[in-house]
C-alpha cells in the first residue's frame, strides 16, 4: 500500500506530508503511471462508438492520481529538495516524458479523437466542451500524432533528451547560487547596508559557526547588497558572480545545455512541420504568431528607447557629480538609481520597511481579497504541511463554503529555488455533481524575521506577494468542469493578467492604509509617503521596460529563428541586446546560461507575455479606477469573465466580455510615464 496512490483520508483530502517518505515517490510514480495506462487502454478498448463522453471527457479525467503524486513530488523539489529528491527528479522525468509519449503518439486512441472531432459542428457541445475537444485533438496533431512511425520516434528520443536537459539546467543555476558565498569579516565593508541586512548576513554567518557577515546570490541577501553597499569593488564581486552562474567552464556549466535545448527545440517543431519553436509555442497563445510578437516587442521598444536613453544619461550623470564615476557598470545600476531615487523622491525602501510587515501585507492582500471578491481566509493548523515555516489557510466565500485551501511559504531556505511562484497541489473540477476545490500555494523568499525584528518587506516584496497572491485567486476561484481547462491552465500570454493586476492595489491609499501600518508603533503609513509611492512607480521605467524587452528579444532570439548555426552563447546573446543595451557588457557573464524562465520554466517563446499581459492589467485596472478601486460590480465581472473561467474560451472573449473591447496599450503607456 503506497500512502501516495490510496486516498488521502485527511481534512479535505489535503497532502499528508507528514507521512510522506522520499522512498515513497518512486514507486507510486511507476504505480500511478500503470493506473493512467489502464485508463487509458479502457477508452482505446470501448467497444462502443467513439463519443464526447466515452473518449475526450474520459481522456480529461484520467490519470488524476498520477497528477496528484506529480503536482505533491515536484512542488516540494521546488521548495523543499534535497539531494534524493533531485536523483528521483533524474530518474522519474524520462518515465513522466515517456508515458505522455505513449498517449501523445498512441494511434487508437487518436483515431478515436480524430473520429469525436471530425463530427464537432453536430455535437452540441458547450464552449467549454468545444474548448476541450479543440485542445484535445490539438494535443495529439501539435505533438506528433499525424506523423509516420519513424518520426514519432524521433520526437519521442528528443523530447526525453530535452527533459534531461531542463532538469540539469535547473540543477546547475540551484548549485552554483549555492556555491557563491561574499563572507566578510571587516565592518568598514558592511557601509551603506541597512541595519536588516546586516543583521540577516550576521545571522547566516552564525548558523555556519563563522565570525562577521555572509552574503549570498538569493534575492533576500543579493539585491540590498547591490542597492546600499558603498563598497564598488564588492558590488562588482557579487554581481559578477551572479552574472556568471552557469557560465564557468566548471561542471555546472550550462552553455552547451543551452545551445543544446535551443537545437532540439527547433529540431522538434521542423519535424512537427512548423517553421520554428516560437512558431509552433504562438500558435496557441494570444499573441498567435512570432512576427506580432516581434511587432509589439519592436513598437514598445520604440517608444521607450528614448526616455531609457534619457533615464541612463541622467544616472550616469549622477552618479559622476556625486562619486567622480567615469563609466557606470552594471554593478552600479541598483546602487546610484536608489539614490537618486532618495533625492528626487526622498524615499528610500528602509523608510517604508517598518510599513511592511509581512503578516500585515497578508492580512491587506486577504482583505483586498474579501472586498472584491467576498473570499475569507482562516489560517488552520489541522492539516499538514511540508515545512514548519509553511502556512495554511481555509479559503471560504460568503455563504461559507469552502473555496479552496491555501499554502503560503515564504522564506529562503537551502534546498528553495530562488525567485516567488503560485502553484497547485490539486486541480479544481467538477466529476460526479461534485465540485473538487483546489489547494493553492504560493511559495516566495522574503527576509527572515530576526532575533529583533518581525519579516519587513521592501515595497517590491510587496508588489511581489500580491503578483503570486493574484496568480493564487486565479487558481482559487476556479470553476470549471475539467481540470485541464481549469485555474492558470490559460494561455500563457493570459496567465499574468490576474497577478498583475492585484499589483495595482499596491500604489493605492485607499488600499494600503488597509495594511501599511508601523509595525511598532501601529500607525497608519503616511500618506505623503503613499504619494511618494506612486510618483516613484514610474521613475526608470523606460531602463525597466527596456530591459524586459531584451529578455523578450533575447528569448525570441533563441526560439524565433533557425538555431542549429549557434555556437557561441555569448557572441549571440550581444547580438540579440544590441538595440537594448545600455550598460558596458560584462564579458564574464551571460544572461542564458541562468536563464530559467525559458530554459527550465515554460516561458520559451513567451517571455514577451509580462509585457503582453501588463497591456492587458493596464487596462482592466483602468476600468477599476474610472468606477472605485472597490467596485462590487466590476470586481464580480472580472471574477465571472476572467478569474473563473481558466481555460475554457479565447482569453480575448473572455476579457471582451469583462472589459467591453480589446484592450489598449495607452492605458500601460500613460502608468509608465512614457506618454
Amino acid at each position: 500500500m503506497n500512502i501516495l496512490t490510496q486516498k488521502f483520508h485527511t481534512k479535505y483530502d489535503t497532502a499528508p506530508f507528514s507521512k510522506i517518505k522520499n522512498e515513497d515517490f518512486m514507486p507510486a510514480f511507476k504505480e500511478a503511471i500503470s493506473m493512467a495506462r489502464a485508463e487509458i487502454d479502457a477508452i482505446v478498448n470501448n467497444p462502443e462508438t467513439p463519443t464526447f463522453e466515452n473518449t475526450i471527457e474520459a481522456l480529461a479525467f484520467s490519470g488524476d492520481t498520477l497528477d496528484r503524486v506529480s503536482n505533491i513530488f515536484f512542488n516540494l523539489h521546488s521548495a523543499e529538495t534535497n539531494d534524493e529528491l533531485q536523483q528521483i527528479a533524474q530518474e522519474v522525468s524520462p518515465l513522466l516524458s515517456e508515458f505522455s509519449n505513449d498517449i501523445r503518439l498512441n494511434a487508437a486512441l487518436f483515431a478515436k479523437v480524430k473520429a469525436v472531432y471530425e463530427q464537432k459542428e453536430n455535437l452540441k457541445l458547450t464552449p467549454e466542451q468545444t474548448t476541450l475537444l479543440d485542445k484535445t485533438y490539438k494535443g495529439f496533431s501539435r505533438n506528433g500524432a499525424n506523423l509516420p512511425e519513424d518520426k514519432k520516434e524521433k520526437l519521442r528520443e528528443i523530447d526525453k533528451e530535452l527533459s534531461m536537459l531542463s532538469l540539469q539546467f535547473g540543477e546547475n543555476v540551484l548549485a552554483e547560487t549555492n556555491a557563491f558565498q561574499l563572507h566578510l569579516t571587516d565592518d568598514q565593508d558592511l557601509a551603506g547596508l541597512p541595519e536588516g541586512a546586516i543583521e540577516a548576513a550576521r545571522l547566516l554567518a552564525k548558523n555556519q559557526d563563522k565570525d562577521g557577515w555572509i552574503f549570498t546570490l538569493d534575492f533576500p541577501s543579493y539585491v540590498p547588497f547591490m542597492t546600499y553597499a558603498d563598497n564598488r569593488d564588492l558590488r562588482k564581486t557579487l554581481a559578477l558572480a551572479y552574472g556568471a552562474k552557469g557560465f564557468q567552464k566548471n561542471e555546472h556549466d550550462n552553455q552547451e545545455i543551452v545551445l543544446k535545448i535551443a537545437k532540439l527545440r527547433f529540431e522538434r517543431a521542423q519535424l512537427l512541420g512548423y517553421q520554428t519553436h516560437a512558431h509552433f509555442v504562438l500558435e496557441e497563445r494570444m499573441a498567435q504568431s512570432p512576427e506580432k510578437v516581434k511587432l509589439f516587442l519592436a513598437d514598445l521598444l520604440a517608444k521607450a528607447k528614448p526616455a531609457a536613453e534619457r533615464e541612463f544619461k541622467q544616472l550616469s550623470q549622477f552618479a559622476k557629480d556625486l562619486h567622480g564615476i567615469e563609466k557606470l557598470e552594471k554593478w552600479d545600476g541598483a546602487y546610484y538609481s536608489e539614490k537618486l531615487k532618495q533625492q528626487l523622491f526622498a524615499l528610500d525602501d528602509e523608510q517604508l520597511k517598518p510599513y511592511f510587515q509581512l503578516e500585515k501585507v497578508l492580512e491587506g492582500a486577504f482583505t483586498v481579497a474579501n472586498k472584491l471578491y467576498g473570499l475569507t481566509f482562516t489560517e488552520i493548523f489541522d492539516i499538514d504541511k511540508y515545512h514548519e515555516e509553511v502556512m495554511t489557510y481555509e479559503v471560504k466565500d460568503e455563504n461559507g463554503n469552502l473555496v479552496s485551501v491555501f499554502y503560503a511559504d515564504f522564506f529562503p531556505r537551502k534546498g528553495k529555488r530562488n525567485g516567488a511562484w503560485m502553484t497547485s497541489f490539486k486541480s479544481q473540477y467538477v466529476k460526479d455533481g461534485v465540485n473538487e476545490r483546489p489547494h493553492i500555494s504560493n511559495v516566495c523568499n522574503f527576509t527572515k524575521p530576526t532575533e529583533t525584528k518581525p519579516s519587513l518587506l521592501t515595497f517590491n516584496e510587496v508588489t511581489t506577494l500580491f503578483h503570486e497572491f493574484g496568480h493564487g485567486l486565479h487558481g482559487m476561484l476556479a470553476n470549471t468542469v475539467y481540470p485541464n481547462l481549469s485555474g492558470t491552465s490559460v494561455y500563457w500570454d493570459f496567465v499574468e493578467l490576474p497577478s498583475q493586476i492585484m499589483e495595482n492595489w499596491c500604489y493605492e491609499a485607499e488600499a494600503l492604509e488597509l495594511f501599511a501600518r508601523h509595525y511598532q508603533t501601529g500607525e497608519m503609513i503616511p500618506m505623503e509617503l503613499v504619494e511618494k509611492i506612486r510618483e516613484s512607480a514610474s521613475f526608470q521605467e523606460g531602463m525597466a521596460t527596456l530591459r524586459q524587452l531584451s529578455f523578450g528579444l533575447l528569448d525570441m532570439g533563441w526560439h524565433g529563428q533557425d538555431t542549429t548555426h549557434i555556437n557561441d552563447v555569448k557572441q549571440f546573446e550581444l547580438e540579440q541586446f544590441a538595440d537594448t543595451q545600455l550598460y558596458p557588457d560584462v564579458p564574464e557573464n551571460a544572461m542564458s546560461t541562468a536563464f530559467s524562465h525559458i530554459f527550465q520554466g515554460g516561458y520559451s517563446s513567451g517571455y514577451y507575455s509580462y509585457k503582453w499581459a501588463e497591456v492587458l492589467d493596464a487596462d482592466a485596472f483602468e476600468y477599476f479606477k474610472e468606477n472605485g478601486i472597490f467596485n462590487k460590480d466590476i470586481a464580480t465581472k472580472f471574477k465571472e469573465n476572467v478569474l473563473s473561467k481558466g481555460g475554457t474560451e479565447p482569453p480575448m472573449v473572455l476579457y471582451k466580455r469583462f472589459r467591453g473591447q480589446e484592450p489598449k496599450p495607452e492605458a500601460l503607456l500613460k502608468r509608465a510615464g512614457l506618454i
